[in-house]
């Protein structure tokens, strides 16, 4: 049995709300379903690096979901989707799905996500990185999560930051197989 084609994206507080806005937009144009669920330290940062509003925002998504609804259908494993895409993900999310605390929406879906082996794509967004982040890193990958960093590649010669978050979605949606315009690929591209 195929998965529909519907993807959960969190978006938290971490700096870098400008790869959670441009996956919804991504997902948008592949005709993937978006279920889209913010963290209140993820509107306050959007104010901080954006024009745009958390309205703006969910505007962006096919389904939005209040961070504090934990009976939504993405906290349940009977609501089948691709998997999730946490970004930017805090590394008090990383916290909370490490330890299974599901106290939010956001840490529950991805809970679910994990328990029905999905795959869960964290792009975590900090440096430097201290023992209890490795350790919960570490975690979580055991778990199932695949943990990505934000680093971009330069042998493509980005031009914008425009480019560097555009390399950045497309390699997170490499994580699920999905063909995408959006990497450069080594030795593929002359």
């Amino acid at each position: 049995m195929s998965a529909p084609r519907r993807m959960v994206v969190g978006i938290t507080g971490a700096s870098g709300t400008a790869y959670g806005i441009r996956l919804l937009e991504v997902l948008a144009d592949l005709g993937i379903e978006s279920h889209l669920v913010m963290s209140k330290a993820a509107e306050l940062s959007l104010v901080h690096e954006s024009d745009l509003r958390p309205k703006d925002v969910r505007a962006k998504a096919d389904v939005v979901h209040p961070i504090g609804n934990v009976a939504a259908g993405i906290a349940s494993g009977s609501f089948r989707t691709m998997g999730m895409i946490v970004a930017p993900c805090s590394v008090r999310t990383l916290g909370e799905i490490a330890t299974g605390a599901g106290s939010t929406l956001l840490s529950r879906a991805a809970d679910v996500t994990l328990k029905e082996r999905r795959p869960l794509v964290l792009l975590l967004r900090e440096s430097p990185l201290n023992l209890i982040h490795i350790r919960n890193m570490e975690t979580a990958t055991l778990a199932g999560a695949t943990v990505c960093l934000p680093v971009p590649s330069f042998y493509n010669h980005p031009q914008t930051v425009a480019d560097i978050v555009d390399e950045g979605i497309g390699r997170l949606l490499d994580q699920f197989g999905i063909d995408n315009p959006l990497v450069h690929r080594w030795a593929e591209e002359s």
